[in-house]
């Protein structure tokens, strides 16, 4: 009888994995594509959420479409909030500098057990508490060359995008009957419409950028956060957090596979300690399901 509740467990650790592997590739596409960050922000919104939105009507037909047109306040209140965090970490990065947008996402672990604790009243193991201060530190060094800057507002925008993810996390856990993947769905073009503003270059793309613009909207966005749904709604939220931070090491290998770029140590020493943490918590989480099974 407890094999259904551990065999979800299992599933949503592979189910952020995959997510965290998704969403590293985002420089890999962003080399590809010469444009201002808004106007790579509104096209591959719009072709994320547009394929994740085709993809949920032709696998549920009229199921689908009922998610994407009468989806409740939870799942307009979880798209607002991945939104909310796609929309802020843009200008954080272009008011601050990387280590410090860097180092402000990495606390999502504690952000996200905090808040899980005080809504869903989930206590985090401290196994994943000390996995995700370790995973802090790599963090730490990979971004530890970059020149610091002292600018408010930057850090702010970081610090929000953190909280709203951690709050999406907590929520996607807490409401597990919302249609998640129509939340992705309009989170995405929401994200859209929300850079049209700002965005200069829109109107300037060519057919071959339409096509990377696709692959980087279903690969990275709409797969990534897909997953990412999917997956922490059977996980803890500290640990799907902790999982996410995978991201940060993986970014610099694609750079690496496809441009030869070869990694700094302090993206070789700090990547290993990231994975090494995320592996550990798995780990060590999997002996304590199967001693309380």
């Amino acid at each position: 009888m407890t094999a259904g509740p551990h065999s979800q467990h299992r599933l949503g650790i592979a189910l952020v994995v995959a997510a965290a592997v998704a969403w590293s590739t985002a420089p890999f596409f962003t080399r590809l594509l010469p444009f201002d960050s808004w106007t790579i922000l509104f096209w591959r919104g719009l072709f994320g959420g547009g394929l994740i939105a085709a993809i949920l009507v032709v696998m549920q037909g009229r199921a689908g479409l009922r998610d994407l047109t009468g989806m409740g306040r939870n799942g307009w209140l979880v798209a607002s909030l991945s939104t909310l965090g796609m929309v802020c970490f843009i200008p954080a990065l272009q008011l601050t500098s990387v280590s410090n947008v860097a180092i402000i996402i990495a606390t999502g672990p504690f952000v996200a057990a905090a808040l899980a604790r005080i809504r869903l009243r989930e206590a985090a193991r401290w196994q994943t508490m000390l996995a995700s201060l370790v995973a802090l530190c790599g963090v730490a060094i990979i971004v530890g060359s970059t020149r610091a800057s002292s600018d408010i507002l930057g850090i702010a925008l970081a610090c929000l995008m953190t909280v709203a993810i951690a709050a999406m996390t907590v929520t996607v856990r807490r409401h597990k009957d919302t249609p998640m993947v129509a939340a992705a769905a309009l989170s995405n073009l929401l994200g859209s419409v929300v850079s049209i503003p700002f965005a200069g270059g829109i109107a300037s793309v060519t057919a071959a950028d339409l096509i990377i613009f696709a692959m980087f909207g279903f690969f990275q966005v709409a797969l990534g956060l897909t997953l990412f749904m999917l997956g922490s709604r059977l996980l803890p939220s500290g640990q799907a957090t902790l999982i996410g931070t995978l991201e940060t090491p993986l970014m610099p290998f694609w750079v690496w596979l496809a441009f030869q770029e070869v990694p700094s140590s302090r993206a070789l020493v700090g990547g290993a300690l990231v994975m090494g943490a995320i592996i550990a918590d798995i780990v060590g989480d999997a002996r304590t399901q199967r001693k309380l099974g």
